[in-house]
């Protein structure tokens, strides 16, 4: 089994992400797309210091972290509605239990403030990041089916109960030189041919 900073390692490039979000109070759902790039940071790295120390946590029990960088749209997006952002997260391991520990973001998921979560790797190899919030609480699960292909889940809870469940498949844009001169071009792997388990 990878560890965490193993699995945002495998993580670090570009992706191309197809979403479908059940907005479970109103029964319907939207559909969404987004360009994602990764970007594995190493536990000296000065934005992992600076988000350990925004969070009071000595940055020498970090062992790293990520960047994330995104632009996406929605369904049911307005005119002038803006998807993009970036957020950084850093990993402090639990001494007693290495594959699970505290993850800081500054930024949360369902809601845009720094945040204190919780990870761990399952069994099957999947990250589960578990995060509180003051009205809500998110839980969300990253798997790779195959090298180049991430799937994510994530439900978050309001009080009172369920708000929305999410499922996105994320396919890795591959540069390539072709054989007029070096130019790139994306390859991935067809979204098509990844089913999700909970059958959407």
């Amino acid at each position: 089994m990878m560890d965490v900073m193993e699995f945002f390692q495998h993580s670090a490039g570009k992706w191309r992400s197809k979403r479908t979000t059940h907005h479970l109070a109103f029964r319907r759902s939207e559909m969404g797309e987004s360009e994602i790039e990764v970007k594995a940071l190493d536990a000296k790295d000065p934005e992992i210091i600076a988000l350990c120390e925004s969070h009071q946590v000595d940055p020498s029990l970090a062992v790293g972290g990520c960047c994330v960088t995104w632009a996406a749209s929605m369904g049911w997006d307005q005119e002038g509605e803006n998807h993009e952002g970036k957020t950084v997260f850093a990993l402090v391991p639990d001494p007693e239990k290495p594959h699970s520990g505290q993850l800081l973001r500054d930024r949360g998921y369902a809601e845009i403030v720094s945040v204190a979560g919780q990870y761990h790797m399952d069994n099957d190899g999947g990250l589960v990041l578990i995060t509180d919030y003051d009205i809500m609480s998110s839980v969300e699960r990253f798997w790779f089916p195959s090298p180049n292909v991430r799937v994510r889940s994530s439900t978050v809870k309001r009080m009172g109960g369920f708000s929305t469940a999410t499922f996105c498949t994320e396919t890795r844009v591959v540069d390539e030189a072709n054989g007029d001169g070096g130019t790139n071009s994306a390859a991935y792997v067809d979204p098509k041919s990844i089913v999700s388990p909970l059958g959407w």
